[in-house]
């Protein structure tokens, strides 16, 4: 598998030209397996790139350590994020993709805001479900007018509403190009996710063409 083994992952090749690859970021307990059919249906033909989170928290992987429910090791993000990042770049070569569109669940949706922050390169937007902010002192971070969708639950036990307004205000103080949306749901994905995330990746490629 080259040097992009270092994450046990699944990819698909795309089955339509020119759409942004997607990099599947699954949430705690998740795995290479679990957004697969997500991808599928919010950009259908698009390739689909997926690795497993390589932390385990009672047996559940995951991309970070966190020390409680909220609480980030935020050392262990930093070195996680870089990891994570060295792997697009090489599963970017071995499969010949340009930078992907991460779309990234709960655990998932919140290093690939770190991967915004820390690894800008890595990505060529993002879709965040139910993210939350992942760095209590920000880094400064040049996002150059990336789109980035951030989509929260207002009845989410997990996520504070605070930290999402923390991280939307973030991303847009470095240029990204941010669309927050907020739906009557709690924090597992619903079908008004899928309609949401779908028009807006439509209004994305309608953008870029």
């Amino acid at each position: 598998m080259g040097a992009s083994a270092a994450f046990i992952h699944r990819f698909e090749p795309a089955a339509t030209p020119g759409l942004p690859p997607l990099l599947l970021l699954h949430g705690t307990g998740g795995d290479e397996n679990d957004l697969l059919p997500l991808g599928r249906t919010v950009l259908p033909g698009a390739a689909l790139l997926s690795p497993r989170g390589q932390v385990l928290e009672a047996g559940m992987p995951r991309f970070f350590r966190r020390l409680a429910e909220g609480v980030f090791d935020e050392a262990d993000l930093t070195r996680r994020t870089h990891e994570l990042a060295d792997f697009i770049a090489a599963a970017r070569e071995q499969y010949g993709l340009p930078a992907p569109l991460a779309l990234g669940f709960s655990n998932g949706a919140n290093i690939a805001a770190a991967l915004l922050l820390l690894r800008p390169e890595a990505l060529s937007g993002a879709v965040l479900l139910r993210a939350m902010a992942p760095f209590a002192e920000p880094p400064a971070a040049a996002l150059a007018g990336k789109p980035v969708l951030l989509v929260s639950g207002s009845l989410d036990p997990i996520v504070p509403e605070e930290s999402v307004g923390r991280l939307a205000a973030t991303l847009e103080k470095a240029g990204a190009a941010v669309t927050h949306r907020g739906l009557p749901t709690g924090h597992g994905l619903s079908q008004a996710d899928i309609g949401v995330v779908r028009e807006w990746l439509s209004g994305v490629r309608a953008a870029a063409a």
